[in-house]
């Protein structure tokens, strides 16, 4: 609503608004950061002191302002000092985070190899000492940033001077950093009732306003999301544009658990695969320093999920492709015949990387949110996870290179972390050297073969020890290795002070000597079953089985239990993944019921997941297999079990 006149504003005419002042700011903050490109100004704002060697503050637009690098709009157009801010804010945010691509493009072109395509020891010693952090930075960072390099030398015949002559300005988002401002540009508050909020914030009546008359205040109500809680205290959010809606990315903050690092009696460790995306179980570290498992753990399959990624991506590669054949057969003529297809190509692109970044976060959330639960379960309050940043995919054909180099295990962990936080849950990652290789009981190099029942057949599934007998899941025996690992070499756990991220980065032999699976006491019968008399004649023909009291008088409708063997015939099968336990919901709500005009035989592009409704779980491709930390009651109401 616009206070000034108290006209109700649709949500076409407030994303005009707040688009209006969106472009103000973003052309402000573009045209600061290209100003400012160079290394001599992001050295200078990165270095934390001013020319006078004093302190430069930790808000970017005021760190800016102590260096004296002020920005101003277009002629005759009239904004605040705020609107100004919020400009400032965003190029200084990406000034500096400029800086560390900086330091290790300067180093690799320090270090410069006689041959890009393959460092020798030596080289990879060099280089990792000129970048900052290189000791721990994975060497696929350092490939592709020499990759880049060797791409501009071959294009202009020489090396770059900087990161700064081999990239330029970035380009700058078109969104409203209000954390930058005060009351006197926006304000929140929460409503009365509960989950609703009161946005308070001036904008812009027309794309130019000349004067302060044509800035008036707006409320804008949002709807709080049911995990923001009660108590959490709200922060000025980021407003930005997406689809013609304006979507505010809310902050807030509550008190949680804090974090330990070390002291952990109950740690689930977290294994990485390729169709079966995660292996998780939880083990416990006794007093006496004995590690046992609880249970036989899960699985996150997410094949169906990755198939369809794949297929965008070479979807996306082909189109790629055609765009570049038009782009050398138009030359850049604008009145050439394939403008109009390029342009429609280029579209079709955008709608395609759209696709496989929404498929990628979806299945992200999903897999941290599954992760994190298995540690709520069992109790944990460390999560292990292998830190698999250096892994190089090479060597096993060039779809499957691809296909490991494509995995979202970044943004996973990412989201673990925040999702753990809230729970007082650390995340902590341990080196993944020899966590499938050797046996979880007794570290020999295990025999991995194809399948449990072809047990010569070379493979890389199904792993034997050949000195403790052990046998079962690669990934099973994996995350029995890790969770092992990180319980011995908790003492061991650094903390980054810059990003907070807790990580193990060396394994010491002694430690690791320790880091076994006990296995638990064998239940089984050990007495003599040897025959002992002539054997039982069975007929050929088996009895069939009874029950032992008879069976309920069945009901007119379809409700109600049903006789013994019996299924419903007037059920409509469900889908082949909804027959599957699933312990969590990975995907959205389905849409409320459509109006009567659409139940006329009008159609909607409204998408409604019958998966979900049914409880298949995510696009009925992703399984979540509940962890069994405890032997399940048996059921004394009948001893015959059941058919279904």
């Amino acid at each position: 609503m616009d206070e000034g006149t108290g006209e109700l504003l649709s949500a076409a005419v407030l994303a005009e608004r707040v688009g209006w002042c969106a472009a103000l700011v973003s052309d402000m903050a573009g045209a600061l950061t290209v100003e400012r490109w160079n290394t001599t100004d992001v050295d200078t704002l990165a270095s934390g002191e001013d020319g006078e060697g004093r302190k430069l503050p930790s808000n970017a637009w005021m760190a800016l302002r102590r260096l004296g690098w002020a920005v101003a709009p277009a002629e005759g157009v009239k904004v605040n000092d705020r609107i100004v801010r919020m400009a400032q804010e965003q190029a200084g945010r990406v000034l500096r985070s400029a800086k560390w691509r900086a330091d290790l493009t300067a180093g690799v072109l320090k270090t410069w190899p006689a041959d890009a395509a393959k460092r020798t020891t030596g080289e990879w010693d060099t280089v990792r000492e000129a970048v900052p952090g290189g000791q721990f930075l994975p060497s696929s960072v350092i490939k592709s940033r020499t990759r880049q390099i060797a791409a501009f030398t071959r294009k202009h015949g020489r090396m770059p001077v900087d990161a700064f002559e081999l990239e330029a300005a970035p380009h700058t988002a078109r969104v409203l950093l209000l954390s930058a401002c005060d009351g006197q540009q926006a304000a929140i508050e929460r409503a009365d009732e509960g989950g609703r909020a009161l946005l308070r914030l001036q904008l812009p009546t027309r794309p130019n306003p000349a004067s302060y008359k044509d800035w008036t205040w707006v409320a804008c109500p949002i709807a709080l999301p049911p995990t923001i809680p009660a108590a959490a205290t709200l922060h000025l959010p980021t407003l930005r544009i997406h689809q013609g809606n304006v979507r505010a990315d809310l902050a807030y903050t509550h008190a949680v658990p804090k974090t330990q690092r070390t002291g952990h009696t109950i740690a689930l460790g977290v294994d990485w695969g390729l169709n079966t995306l995660l292996s998780a179980g939880a083990a416990r570290l006794h007093d006496d320093g004995q590690i046992t498992a609880l249970g036989s753990g899960g699985q996150f399959r997410a094949a169906g999920v990755l198939a369809k990624q794949h297929r965008l991506r070479r979807l996306s590669e082909h189109l790629h492709s055609k765009a570049d054949r038009y782009e050398r057969l138009t030359a850049g003529d604008e009145q050439h015949s394939l403008t109009a297809r390029h342009t429609v190509l280029s579209d079709e692109i955008r709608h395609v990387c759209n696709r496989r970044s929404h498929l990628n976060d979806a299945l992200a959330w999903a897999a941290a949110r599954w992760t994190v639960d298995q540690a709520i379960t069992a109790s944990a309050t460390v999560i292990y996870v292998e830190d698999l940043r250096s892994m190089e995919a090479k060597g096993m054909g060039r779809a499957m290179n691809t296909r490991l180099s494509q995995q979202v295990r970044g943004q996973i962990v990412d989201h673990m972390c925040h999702l753990a936080a809230e729970a007082g849950i650390a995340v902590v990652t341990v080196p993944a050297r020899n966590t499938s290789r050797h046996c979880p009981r007794c570290l020999t190099p295990l025999r991995h073969r194809k399948a449990p029942d072809r047990p010569t057949t070379p493979g890389w599934k199904w792993a034997l020890c050949p000195s403790c007998r052990w046998q079962g899941d690669r990934d099973q025996g994996a995350w029995r290795r890790i969770a092992a690992r990180g319980l011995t070499h908790q003492a061991k756990t650094v903390v980054d002070r810059t990003r907070s991220a807790m990580a193990i980065r060396t394994v010491v032999d002694t430690l690791e000597a320790r880091a076994v699976i006990t296995p638990a006491a064998d239940k089984t019968s050990r007495k003599d079953r040897s025959k002992t008399g002539p054997t039982r004649r069975h007929t050929a023909r088996p009895t069939p089985r009874r029950r032992r009291t008879p069976s309920p008088t069945r009901p007119t409708g379809p409700e109600g239990k049903r006789p013994e063997g019996h299924a419903h015939t007037d059920r409509p099968r469900l889908p082949r993944a909804a027959h599957r336990h699933q312990d969590v919901t990975t995907i959205s709500t389905p849409f409320p019921k459509l109006p009567a005009s659409h139940e006329r035989g009008e159609t909607s592009s409204r998408h409604q997941p019958r998966g979900a409704a049914l409880g298949a779980g995510f696009h009925l491709h992703a399984h979540a297999t509940p962890p069994r930390w405890e032997t399940p009651s048996p059921d004394t109401t009948s001893d015959t079990g059941s058919l279904c």
